[in-house]
């Protein structure tokens, strides 16, 4: 691992690093801010996964989120979105190839040689930062934005032992059925086929299975993607299956970060509850 840079920030330490991945075939980059609490011993940690077009580096410098980590002690993890390089695959759409990852395990040419971001951020980055850092994988939780919404909810509703809470901010709801979806589950995973493509779906995994763990949804009422993201779909699924969840339609926000930022201290200490108890 390569430290890329170390900053002061809220009395810890944020940190951007590069490895070698073995699940993308790749180097990659990530963020992680650690509390000043983590100078003692093993803190939790809340991993953060963002959207469409995203680096590490969105949420780790406009979502504020380490003002409010810091308060909790606890750390964040602001993984990639997707491989990068000269050698990896693209394409000139923007929802599709690198920055689109869609955390899912690419099982179609060209994409399944490096497209594992499933493995990297269920089982490749976790080895790397419990062996190098002061975090507790016994206190995990997961959240994201849009595409990383979709991941956050898909990851912790399928490893429910691995994430004691999941939140997300304007997730990608139902991608089997939303042109945010059916394009890069086709490209990924091949044609449709219920087991491959509702795996990644939030909406069925919440009638499937739901969460076993507190839940925070939230999603802007003037989104200008709402009709991509499918939000009525996954209220439906939780309503249907009395998921413990709240669910919050916020009235006047869009898809930006100004959005993600107004509410991050609530997601924060959403999470803080529910790592710290």
């Amino acid at each position: 691992m390569k430290t890329l840079s170390e900053n002061a920030c809220f009395g810890g330490t944020q940190g951007v690093y590069e490895h070698a991945s073995k699940a993308t075939g790749t180097d990659m980059t990530f963020g992680l801010f650690a509390p000043v609490e983590a100078q003692d011993g093993p803190v939790p940690v809340l991993w953060y996964l963002s959207g469409l077009t995203c680096t590490h580096e969105n949420a780790m410098t406009k979502a504020g989120a380490q003002c409010w980590a810091a308060e909790h002690g606890i750390a964040l993890i602001f993984p990639d979105t997707s491989p990068r390089g000269d050698h990896v695959a693209d394409d000139e759409a923007y929802d599709l190839g690198k920055g689109a990852g869609f955390y899912v395990n690419a099982t179609q040419d060209p994409w399944a040689a490096n497209f594992q971001m499933w493995d990297y951020i269920t089982e490749d980055l976790p080895g790397l930062v419990f062996d190098h850092f002061a975090l507790d994988p016994e206190r995990q939780g997961i959240t994201g934005h849009s595409m990383g919404g979709h991941g956050a909810l898909t990851i912790a509703m399928t490893l429910p032992e691995q994430f004691r809470s999941v939140s997300a901010f304007s997730p990608i709801c139902n991608p089997t059925a939303s042109d945010w979806g059916r394009k890069q589950l086709e490209a990924y995973l091949g044609d449709e086929d219920d087991v491959d493509w509702l795996a990644h779906d939030a909406s069925h995994l919440m009638a499937q299975r739901g969460f076993d763990g507190p839940m925070l949804i939230d999603t802007g009422t003037k989104d200008q993607f709402i009709d991509l993201l499918r939000p009525e779909t996954l209220a439906q699924a939780i309503a249907a299956r009395r998921q413990q969840a709240v669910f919050r339609m916020q009235p006047g926000y869009d898809h930006s970060y100004f959005f993600v930022s107004s509410f991050m201290e609530e997601h924060i200490g959403f999470h803080a509850e529910a790592l710290w108890a």
